[in-house]
């Protein structure tokens, strides 16, 4: 006898038979946080400042000055270290001789009017110029209490000896700039140092109106901002 064996139909899968993959389009859908954007508070509210309501082209002037003048002390610490001074020194030595020649008697006060510094911050710097001889100070004959600022010897062999390098770096650094754009620049740098000490002193007076810290008068903010970078 004949023994037929058996055949069981294999059981039918609960899963699809074709799996489709998944589309790329579907893959690269990403969870869209739709909680809204707060926007900052403006910064600025005069509407020459503003663009489309808002402060964003404010806020990026404001940065690229910070960029700007970040480079420009970089620059001037690299000409004073070339001559074995650090900046404010070299800033105010080069002062003295350009104003020496340009206005004839030179003072501690001129010099601080000039470079917007206190007068007690530039008597300190004149007196470490002098210590090393690169300046003279000798009294006034028609003031006992103004005392000239004249540079010595060394100390213009030592401009001279910058000078080389010091054109070519500078004319880089300004290179961007027409001649009509130089004039228009330096007329708005004076305008914005004296709205500057608008708003230091409009600052200093909210400070205390809130009984916040003493009001920093802006010359003495000047002397200690440039302390710092020196």
């Amino acid at each position: 006898m004949s023994l037929k064996k058996s055949r069981t139909a294999p059981a039918k899968s609960a899963l699809p038979s074709r799996v489709v993959p998944a589309s790329k389009e579907s893959r690269s859908i990403k969870v869209v946080d739709k909680k809204p954007r707060v926007a900052p508070p403006l910064t600025i509210s005069r509407p020459e400042m503003l663009v489309d309501g808002s402060d964003r082209a404010f806020r990026s002037l404001v940065h690229g000055l910070f960029a700007f003048l970040a480079r420009h002390e970089a620059v001037r610490a690299g000409h004073g270290a070339r001559i074995g001074l650090v900046g404010i020194e070299y800033t105010v030595l080069i002062s003295i001789g350009h104003l020496g020649v340009h206005e004839g008697d030179v003072s501690v006060n001129r010099i601080a009017e000039h470079l917007y510094l206190s007068g007690a911050f530039v008597t300190t710097v004149t007196n470490k110029l002098l210590q090393r001889q690169l300046i003279h100070k000798t009294p006034d004959p028609n003031d006992r209490r103004r005392v000239r600022l004249e540079i010595s010897e060394k100390g213009w062999a030592l401009l001279a000896g910058l000078a080389p390098v010091q054109r070519q770096v500078n004319d880089v650094q300004f290179d961007c700039l027409s001649a009509a754009e130089f004039k228009q620049l330096s007329k708005m740098i004076d305008r914005l140092i004296d709205s500057s000490n608008r708003a230091l002193r409009l600052q200093a007076y909210f400070e205390d109106k809130s009984g916040g810290p003493t009001p920093e008068r802006s010359d003495t903010v000047r002397k200690e901002r440039s302390s710092a970078q020196a």
